[in-house]
């Protein structure tokens, strides 16, 4: 990478990781519609479990925003969604989607971002391969931006994401990002108190992550019921176009989490991986991870 973009790319981290939460965002979003229709509304692209639980924690922000829309490319996600949160105690009475707000197919971000005001807010919750298309329409629509991580699956979409945050600053836009780490009290004080040198200064950090089935996303053949395209995007993790892949699927949490307590991104990272044999899985996941990044004071980070 050159030298002269890592600036941007720590700005852009530094930013987006720091308004990590749907609630968070939701109280951040200026009310900027005319006095007599002041309340924000808010669509969810990505109807998964995911995004039905950012949802929900934006619905429960006091005087929060009202779910206008929908939109997914499965219609039984988008149905589970809705019964989910319209029937939902607290939150339900601020769920607004009658059966024309609710987009099925993969135009249907559009449709749905379509129904807002510039200053409403949209939350990005499906596979992040789709992430880099949907923050751009929603930039193109003056919209505040909730994205789950990871928003990125490669090199060259992590670029155009980067150039897409400098747009919505521009526009003064709202981003935040679903590092949910950021927001736990006690890591925040745990930062503080590293960063006011109570233990010195980091000069190695490791950090590990252990999971079953669903750190490797195991896929069994498509049995015909869908097309490949929906059978790989019903199982995105564990295609690499759809997910970025474990570590940046998973591992970015523990990454995230180090390098804000080092304060700093590492500039070299080398890695291995290797996998098991699992017989007629499909999926493109390793089973097993191991980098080594490297910071410019040369502090290394192990995961």
């Amino acid at each position: 990478m050159k030298q002269d973009q890592t600036p941007s790319r720590r700005q852009f981290l530094k930013q987006t990781g720091s308004v990590a939460a749907a609630t968070t965002l939701v109280t951040a979003a200026p009310k900027v519609h005319a006095a007599e229709d002041n309340k924000i509304r808010v669509v969810l692209i990505g109807c998964g479990g995911r995004g039905t639980g950012a949802a929900l924690n934006a619905l429960t922000v006091a005087n929060g925003p009202h779910l206008v829309g929908l939109a997914d490319v499965f219609e039984k996600n988008l149905n589970s969604t809705y019964a989910a949160l319209a029937g939902h105690e607290q939150v339900g009475s601020r769920v607004d989607v009658p059966e024309e707000n609710k987009f099925i197919g993969f135009d249907g971000y559009k449709q749905a971002m379509d129904l807002l005001k510039p200053g409403d807010l949209v939350i990005l919750a499906t596979p992040p391969a789709f992430r880099w298309v949907h923050y751009t329409y929603a930039i193109e629509k003056g919209l505040n931006v909730f994205m789950e991580k990871p928003v990125t699956v490669d090199g060259p979409t992590s670029a155009r994401m980067l150039e897409l945050n400098r747009a919505a600053e521009e526009k003064n836009l709202k981003v935040g990002v679903g590092l949910m780490c950021r927001h736990c009290k006690a890591r925040q004080e745990l930062f503080d108190r590293i960063q006011n040198g109570e233990i010195g200064d980091l000069t190695m950090l490791r950090a590990y992550r252990m999971a079953g089935p669903t750190g490797s996303a195991a896929a069994p053949p498509n049995d015909g019921k869908y097309s490949e395209l929906q059978y790989q995007i019903r199982n995105f993790h564990g295609f690499l176009w759809l997910s970025g892949g474990a570590v940046s699927d998973f591992l970015i949490h523990n990454i995230d989490e180090s390098c804000w307590m080092k304060n700093e991104w590492p500039v070299k990272v080398i890695a291995s991986g290797g996998r098991h044999y699992r017989g007629d899985s499909v999926d493109q996941n390793f089973d097993n991870y191991s980098m080594e990044y490297t910071f410019a004071d040369g502090t290394k980070l192990f995961v």
